[in-house]
């Protein structure tokens, strides 16, 4: 963080962070999507202002069972300490479940790990169509898993 001195009332006042460029870059994320395969709905994406974190609203039906809930993605920022590297998660469900996931976008190819990065648990999928279709699959351990696509609405 640095001092700004750009008018008389801003004078001494520290500036908030900017969003890093890797939860930017999660962008693409952004917009209203229908989802087939092993679970079925809508998700819809969108960024709580100041753009540091993203929202993910998740409307599911999977197992036969709805799947309700939000996501926030992005770095944590505990009180009084740095800015954490990670881009993580934290998922709640009207079911009153929390899911912690952490986020890897290099180039086309997003993976959401399940916990903690290099879980055996993950999903791995690859925009396409300029960033209209987004294919992958859930993997868990012990060869579960689930393929699924993200069509842009």
């Amino acid at each position: 963080m640095s001092d700004t001195t750009t008018s008389g009332s801003d004078v001494g006042r520290n500036e908030p962070p900017l969003p890093s460029d890797r939860v930017r870059a999660l962008d693409r994320l952004v917009g209203t999507w229908a989802v087939t395969g092993g679970a079925e709905g809508t998700v819809r994406y969108e960024w709580m202002p100041g753009g540091h974190f993203l929202v993910q609203h998740v409307e599911l039906e999977q197992y036969g069972e709805c799947v309700d809930g939000f996501e926030v993605i992005g770095h944590l920022h505990p009180f009084g300490e740095p800015i954490g590297d990670e881009i993580v998660s934290r998922f709640y469900d009207s079911a009153g479940n929390t899911f912690d996931y952490v986020y890897e976008l290099e180039g086309d190819v997003l993976t959401i790990w399940a916990g903690a990065q290099g879980s055996p648990a993950y999903f791995r999928g690859s925009f396409a169509d300029g960033d209209r279709t987004m294919t992958g699959d859930w993997v868990y351990p012990g060869g579960g898993g689930y393929t699924s696509t993200m069509t842009r609405r």
